[in-house]
């Protein structure tokens, strides 16, 4: 075989011409650009954008003033030229950060010739509050306590006498959801504030800059509390009020004047409220109702008669819980127009949005005053092509508007959420058409990070249905799914789907904050709850569900490189692990502990068949190794060197009993479920001796399926790749290509726009699973994105943070090309290969300041060139591995071909 490097006149020109070095996309804590960041030193990265080859960074300089100018007295920390290829969370060293100050920051760098860029454009970051620098106190509208009450409007006015405005912030929380309002406008963009976190431990607050709502002279601030996740209905209808049965509000403006003097607006005894508004009902699975007729006109504006408001109660809460906003925020990210409007065989009027989403709809609409206008949310309809909405259990998941009648009105729940695909909507007056119905796409506003795409357009819509579940299901908390009377932060969900999250977007911030919470929620002897938030409250854990403390904080680390997410959680990490030690006794066999096994596991109407049924106390035990493992690991990387001995040989010695207890001299393991091999396997517990007669074990059982997985959701994100680790990759695209059930593509060829709860959710003859549990939002099973990334097109991680990549893609004759794209905190990474009647054709993308370990398979480095150099000449650390060619390369583009 002769392997010839394609150079296009492109690559040609990028490697020969001489190459401007920039600095750009500047970030602090994982966020562009942050507003009321903890007062805590922060981390900062930035990219170096430059074409070419071998770009890297030889040193960098970064300067921090408190002005746009830089001048030197504004200065509060300057590194100075500092030789360093580190590009990423470099912690800021200077003078200690004062509270609600904006600080600006610049980068400048040397490349590999020592050749400097210019500064680049400046970032900022703004600091927040501490508990202690608060000035507002705890206000509490006047309202009962009984379950359901309309949402509460509070107000202020305030006079600046004519001063000019320097800047303006607004600080604010609240129990419950809050809408807050500048003189008739609402301020920012963000919805469903202030996020979902253990309230009673950790309180987000946001800040916002309102300097541009506000006026020289009179002022009105108007805030609206809903019930939210604080007071709503949590975990099944009868548990409400979770952590309290009245909403409350903390309100802290400030505001600075160009003359030098400031003025604080804070929450107090002096703000009015009112029970009187337009929202009459709200919940998280109730849905919302809204009579457009009890609208208060000027309620949110100065001038206001509010004599006949009560005044609000001040309360002597501690703000000891109050922390910075440390996620990205909940916004409505994109809009979807209906893409077909229908009547039912039983005649309701149905839209269809053509994508099964979680959000709500924006309602356009003209009528006359007191018309009523019901939406309900249905994510499929029956076999009859009747909506359907058993599945949503108790949750009534409806919008109701009532018209004021005086021309065309548009709404938008504020207060609630709902997933659907179809709406059913009762009462509208005339002729409904796309113009009334737009639906409204609301998750956590994280940054689109990879794509994937390849021959099959099946595997290319899993794709799109893995990334529209994460967007459904990550709404602050990862969700197990958003539609019924559920919608809980499951640690089971999240463990098994976290790596496969970082390849479709970026959600450091995102899981910098849950885990936080995760750690909170645990129990003082160490279980980790089902749910976090922990609103069950049932003092349970489980295995693959507890270890989400283990799990994912050592995904983040090596897919961000940012040791803080171990330094958080290591206390939290450890004590999991400890629990279990103590549970598991001297015989070191965890019994007992996994409550749900590995959920959800295929299950045989055929007699004839073995299910997927794996021992839960085996589960439990191979877990247990699994998390004394990374904990031991987690204890290297932050030099605990005695933790990490002591966890090595926690790790072992599981190991020894496991095999003692589990495992047959032929390599057997109990029960013989492709579930128990692929958790022996995949975490490392069986001798190097037994390991290919138990992946033989495992492939036959599969084989013996007729090429169909029987796992649950805890073998299934690591099935695929135990068997590309073990030599049987084409195994693994029999699986993926699977169309029959049960299996990833059943789903897709029955219309699913999302990744299934179950894999059969929707059965052959077009009748639905048990309505008891049938979500088609549920992204756990779509772990296999993990997969389609890191084996398909092999971009993985060589070293944590992708400062080295491993580029190891895995051609398969059942697709004719396989591309992905990661933008790492390095750059964008890119990976694809094609076959075209066997001529294959391999093109990659290395972002500048990284380097990568390239395997081509099938390669000889006499036989590959590059610029007229094979690649013995043009590159370093080339090898053979087996069949393959293994080498090292810096940064750029290189396309390569088999013939």
């Amino acid at each position: 075989m002769r392997i010839i490097l394609l150079a296009t006149s492109l690559l040609f020109s990028v490697a020969l011409t001489a190459q401007t070095l920039k600095v750009d996309e500047l970030i602090c804590n994982h966020r562009e650009n942050p507003i009321g960041i903890a007062v805590n030193p922060p981390a900062l990265s930035w990219k170096l954008i430059a074409l070419g080859r071998n770009i890297s960074q030889s040193a960098y300089s970064v300067r921090v003033s408190t002005e746009t100018g830089f001048a030197k007295n504004s200065i509060v920390w300057e590194t100075g030229k500092t030789n360093s290829s580190e590009s990423i969370l470099i912690q800021y060293a200077g003078l200690a950060l004062k509270p609600a100050t904006r600080y600006f920051w610049q980068v400048k760098v040397w490349d590999q010739n020592g050749k400097p860029s210019e500064w680049s454009k400046p970032a900022f970051w703004e600091t927040g509050l501490t508990p202690q620098d608060w000035k507002a106190g705890w206000i509490e509208p006047v309202q009962d306590t009984s379950r359901y009450i309309p949402a509460i409007l509070l107000r202020k006015e305030f006079n600046l006498g004519g001063k000019k405005i320097q800047s303006a912030r607004a600080y604010i929380t609240s129990h419950g959801f809050y809408e807050m309002h500048i003189n008739g406008k609402k301020v920012g963009d963000q919805v469903l504030t202030p996020g979902w976190t253990s309230y009673e431990k950790r309180l987000q607050y946001q800040v916002f800059d309102i300097k541009s709502l506000l006026t020289n002279d009179a002022n009105a601030t108007g805030v609206m509390l809903g019930d939210g996740w604080y007071r709503g209905s949590l975990g099944w209808t009868a548990n409400w009020g979770v952590w309290g049965k009245k909403l409350a509000l903390l309100c802290e403006i400030r505001i600075a004047f160009t003359d030098g003097t400031e003025t604080n607006i804070i929450s107090d005894g002096s703000w009015k409220s009112s029970q009187h508004g337009p929202i009459t009902l709200n919940g998280i699975y109730e849905g919302e109702s809204y009579d457009a007729r009890k609208e208060i006109k000027g309620w949110d504006r100065p001038a206001f008669n509010d004599a006949s408001w009560p005044s609000a109660k001040t309360l002597d809460i501690s703000r000891d819980n109050l922390i910075a906003t440390e996620t990205v925020p909940v916004r409505v990210v994109s809009e979807i127009k209906p893409i077909k409007i229908f009547k039912t065989a039983k005649g309701l009027t149905v839209a269809d949005l053509g994508q099964n989403l979680v959000g709500w709809i924006k309602l356009k609409v003209s009528g006359p005053s007191g018309t009523k206008i019901k939406i309900r949310h249905a994510e499929v309809l029956d076999k009859t092509g009747n909506f359907y909405t058993d599945n949503l259990r108790a949750a009534s998941a409806t919008a109701e508007y009532t018209l004021k009648g005086d021309g065309q009105e548009v709404y938008e729940p504020r207060f609630s959420f709902f997933g659907f695909r179809y709406i059913s909507i009762d009462g509208f007056p005339g002729e409904l058409t796309n113009e009334n119905i737009t639906g409204m796409v609301v998750h956590s506003d994280m940054k689109p990070a990879g794509s994937f795409e390849c021959s099959n357009k099946l595997i290319n819509q899993l794709q799109h249905n893995i990334v529209w579940g994460q967007k459904g299901n990550f709404l602050d908390v990862p969700t197990d799914c958003p539609q019924r009377d559920e919608r809980l932060g499951w640690t089971g969900d999240a463990q098994a789907f976290c790596k496969t999250a970082t390849y479709n977007m970026d959600v450091a911030a995102f899981f910098t904050k849950w885990l936080k919470d995760v750690s909170t929620d645990q129990k003082a002897d160490g279980k980790v709850p089902f749910v976090v938030p922990d609103v069950l409250r049932n003092d349970g854990t489980s295995a693959g569900w507890g270890d989400v403390a283990t799990i994912t904080p050592w995904t983040m680390y090596q897919v961000y490189g940012d040791k803080a997410f171990l330094e958080n959680q290591y206390g939290s990490m450890k004590a999991y692990v400890d629990y279990i030690r103590k549970k598991s006794g001297d015989a070191l066999l965890w019994k007992g502990g996994s409550v749900f096994g590995d959920w959800l596991f295929y299950k045989s109407m055929a007699q004839t068949e073995n299910d997927g049924f794996t021992s839960p106390d085996m589960i439990a035990t191979m877990f247990f190794a699994y998390s004394a493992d990374l904990v031991s690991r987690a204890a290297t990387v932050l030099g605990k060197q005695e933790d990490a001995n002591t966890y090595r040989k926690l790790y072992e010695d599981i190991k020894n009993v496991f095999n003692k207890n589990y495992v047959t001299g032929e390599g057997r393991v109990s029960g013989e479920s492709q579930t128990a091999y692929v958790l022996a396997l995949k975490f490392g517990l069986l001798p190097e001796t037994l390991r290919k007669k138990a992946t033989q074990y495992l492939v036959d059982d599969i084989k013996g399926r007729r090429n169909h997985l029987s796992t649950g959701f805890l073998g299934t994100p690591y099935l695929c790749h135990v068997l590309s680790e073990n030599g049987f990759a084409d195994v693994a695209y029999d699986l993926l290509l699977q169309e029959t059930f049960p299996g990833w593509l059943y789903p897709v060829k029955m219309g699913a726009t999302t990744i299934w709860e179950r894999w059969d959710g929707q059965k052959t003859d077009s009748s639905f699973q048990d309505v008891g549990m049938n979500s088609f939002n549920h992204y756990a099973y779509g772990a296999i994105g993990d997969w389609m990334f890191g084996v398909v097109a092999g971009i993985e991680p060589a070293s944590p943070g992708y400062k080295k990549i491993s580029i190891s893609p895995t051609p398969n004759p059942k697709l004719s090309f396989a591309k992905a794209s990661y933008e790492s905190r390095y750059g964008k990474i890119v990976s694809g290969w094609s076959n075209n009647n066997g001529k294959m054709v391999f093109n990659i993308e290395i972002p500048p300041n990284a380097t990568a370990i390239i395997r081509l398979p099938g390669a000889k480095a006499e036989t590959v060139f590059e610029s007229g150099k094979s690649v013995a000449e043009g590159f370093t650390g080339f090898r053979q591995e087996n069949n393959d060619l293994v080498f090292e390369t810096g940064s750029g583009i290189y396309s390569f071909e088999y013939r």
